[in-house]
């Protein structure tokens, strides 16, 4: 069996085959794809219940964040949802009533919605952290409070 893959201008052909009759050379991994659920919730991080998805067309928002060794993100509160996973360090998550949440490497993460918080970079390693937001178009991800000193 055949198909026929189409990607912008470009087609390529490719072979399908079934399972139980495909010939797996000797130096291919036959390994299989695997899907682990990391979270599903309701709630953000502190356990509050997230609002109601916005009305309208919705905008989804991938961002890659690093946080050098050390850093400090400013007190900010987001507008829309947002989750994520760090893949690398570990992330120290603030609440602005002193609440904590640190993510490990690995672990899944879903951010306060319309609360203020801040985040700290506080490990021995570069955070890299991948945020999925389900927004809108020209609603800001996040919004600033500079008037909030950090410690």
């Amino acid at each position: 069996m055949a198909a026929i893959l189409v990607c912008g201008a470009t087609t390529v052909s490719v072979s399908l085959v079934s399972c139980n009759d495909a010939n797996v050379q000797e130096n291919e991994s036959a390994a299989e794809v695997k899907g682990e659920e990391l979270i599903r919730t309701s709630q953000s991080w502190d356990g509050v219940e997230l609002p109601d998805y916005l009305q309208g067309r919705p905008e989804l928002v991938a961002v890659k964040y690093e946080f050098p060794v050390g850093k400090k993100l400013g007190w900010h509160h987001h507008p829309v949802m947002n989750y994520g996973i760090l893949v690398q360090g570990e992330l120290t998550i603030i609440g602005q009533d002193g609440k904590e949440k640190v993510v490990h490497e690995g672990e899944p993460v879903v951010e306060m919605v319309n609360t203020i918080h801040h985040g700290e970079n506080r490990g021995d390693k570069d955070v890299i952290l991948y945020m999925f937001y389900l927004s809108q178009k020209d609603l800001p991800l996040a919004v600033q409070h500079p008037e909030i000193p950090l410690d």
